[in-house]
Parts: structure tokens; sequence; C-alpha cells
């Protein structure tokens, strides 16, 4: 059955008291800490050794479908009418934004030691004690704008030059892709050494604390950031029908930098073996609202 994920702004009371309660279903039984651990697992950078999959890579979108899906399967299991809501961090730009309320995800980290303290994932509650990734406590961590080196989300005119990109994603298919819509929406710097972040990127930035880095999937705001990166990935699908839906179509020649390490469109994605081609087309699994 289709199912329809919608904007964090509109749902109701009800509706965040539902998301809520099945992921905390998820932390109980430690389910929710597996995905954590799958998310550090397949972080691999361009310098690291091995195969990249879920970031610095063409795969970046088809691998973050398909670990949203699993994950909205396993909220499914405890309430089977709970979906992953999206937040369009270029309308909700700001902590009073509805996502970052008492009811639903909790608001920023204390300016002591960024420990969240309102809403559901306050340490406080005892529902939500980091076990992964563990930094200076065992607490979640926000630290919203980075004040001591300011950053501000993505703005539309950001999130726009990412979609007006022709190609899906362009050689050497890492972070120093000059060009390419993944490149571009993932949001690496355009040169090594440079600070400045865009788009997916920048939201990590942003929320900062425990969305920096591998372990980002301990803030469940995670997976609203990946909703919209998602939603992104089908609207840019939709705009250039032209497009090839994925590059490169062959593994990268002996010498090339991807040689062995990106994934070409008829592979398939640990730790799933799932097949790309069949993460290119949500519309058969959810919509968007």
């Amino acid at each position: 059955m289709v199912h329809t994920r919608q904007n964090q702004s509109t749902l109701s009371k009800a509706q965040k008291r539902r998301f809520v309660t099945a992921v905390l279903a998820l932390k109980r039984t430690g389910r929710y800490d597996d995905f954590v651990r799958t998310h550090i697992e397949f972080y691999t950078g361009d310098g690291d050794g091995g195969l990249r999959v879920a970031h610095m890579a063409p795969s970046f979108f088809p691998w973050h479908r398909k670990f949203l899906l699993e994950f909205e399967k396993a909220l499914q299991q405890t309430d089977p009418g709970v979906t992953v809501p999206y937040w369009d961090w270029t309308v909700a730009r700001t902590p009073a934004a509805s996502l970052w309320g008492e009811d639903f995800l909790g608001g920023n980290g204390r300016r002591s030691d960024h420990r969240v303290t309102t809403g559901p994932f306050a340490r406080a509650h005892g529902d939500w004690i980091i076990t992964e990734a563990v930094t200076d406590g065992d607490f979640l961590m926000r630290d919203f704008g980075r004040p001591k080196d300011p950053i501000a989300l993505p703005s539309k005119t950001e999130l726009a030059a990412a979609m007006d990109e022709s190609a899906y994603d362009e050689d050497p298919w890492n972070s120093l892709a000059p060009a390419g819509f993944r490149n571009k929406l993932e949001g690496w710097p355009s040169r090594r050494g440079d600070r400045t972040w865009y788009n997916h990127n920048r939201v990590h930035r942003w929320v900062s604390g425990h969305m920096l880095g591998a372990g980002s999937v301990n803030d469940p705001v995670f997976w609203l950031h990946h909703a919209f990166v998602d939603l992104c990935w089908s609207r840019w699908r939709q705009r250039h029908p032209e497009a090839a839906p994925y590059l490169p179509a062959e593994q990268p020649g002996r010498g090339q930098e991807g040689h062995h390490r990106v994934l070409a469109a008829g592979d398939t994605m640990p730790p799933w073996d799932t097949p790309i081609a069949d993460m290119l087309d949500h519309t058969s699994l959810y919509r968007y609202e």
C-alpha cells in the first residue's frame, strides 16, 4: 500500500505523538541504535579506503532512500499508521519552527554543554540515552546555528542552484565533483580545506551536536532532514526527465579515482543487496504531500 509522507509543519498533535512514540519504542528495543551503527559503518569518506556508498558518492540518494524505508518499516511494525515526515529547511528556518516544539523533537541544547533538555528526547526522561558515537556524555546534543562559528540554514536560492543541475553526477564521483545534482545537493565544499558547506551538509552543521559526523542518526531530526533530501531528489527527477537517473552507468575504469570505490547503475547496495535500480522511483511505495 502506498503511504504518504507529509511536511512536519502540517502534522497534528496526535500524529506527532504517534511518531515520537514509535521512535521511542525502537530505542527501547535497541533497534534504533542498529540504525545508528549502520550509518556509522557506511560513512566512508574520500580519504578512506574501500567502497563509498552512503556519502561522497553517487549512491548517496538511493542508499539513504533505502535506509529511510527500512526505518519507516520498523516504525510501522510498532504503529502501521506512522510515516516519516519531512523538514523543509528552506521554510522552517528558525529555532521557533514547529519541529523543535516540546511536543515533537524538543529544542536547542543548553549553552554550557549543548545538552537538549526539552522534549521527549531529553536525557532527563531516561528514554533517550546515547550509546553510539558518544562524545561528552550520553545525552543528545544540539547547537543551533553554531554561535561561536555562525552558520545559516540553506536558502531557497542555494537549493535551486542544485536543482538546476542537468546531470545527476560527474567524474570523479566524490566530494570534489565540480558539477552534478548529487554533489551540489549533498553539499561538499568545492575545494579541499574550504569551510563553505551547502544544502544537505549545511543543515547537519546548523543543527550541530550529534548531527555532526557519522553518528548523526542519534538525533531523530536526521530522518526528517533526509526525507526532505529524498523529496528534492524526486523533484529533480521530475524537473529533468531527460537526464540519466543515475550515474555512472558503468564502473569507472582502472586508474580512475572511482574505480571499485563507487557503485555503477547496475550494482547493488550493501548492506541490503538492494539494486540501485529498485530505488530510482518511489511512487509504488510512498508519495509526498
